[in-house]
């Protein structure tokens, strides 16, 4: 099966989850890459914007409540919400 866009948001919680439950953006993509390398490079165009589309699947884990919203901590720490 090739990767999308939309298996970035279970990406993200793995790799927070990882992370103890919060990291910034580039211990996520750290993550995520040492994780899902060979997903990412057997994924087509994915693999060209996945660090953009992981942004994308942040988002939508704080639009379902997953993850914490941005707050007045730490900029460009992503949390999640358990």
């Amino acid at each position: 099966m090739v990767a999308t866009k939309y298996d970035l948001q279970t990406w993200v919680e793995e790799a927070l989850r990882a992370l103890g439950g919060s990291g910034t953006v580039v211990e996520v993509a750290r993550e995520i890459w040492l994780r899902h390398e060979r997903d990412l490079r057997e994924s087509g165009d994915l693999f060209f914007t996945w660090q953009y589309d992981m942004r994308w699947a942040a988002q939508a884990l704080r639009d379902t409540g997953r993850a914490k919203r941005a707050s007045g901590g730490r900029r460009g720490l992503w949390e999640l919400a358990e």
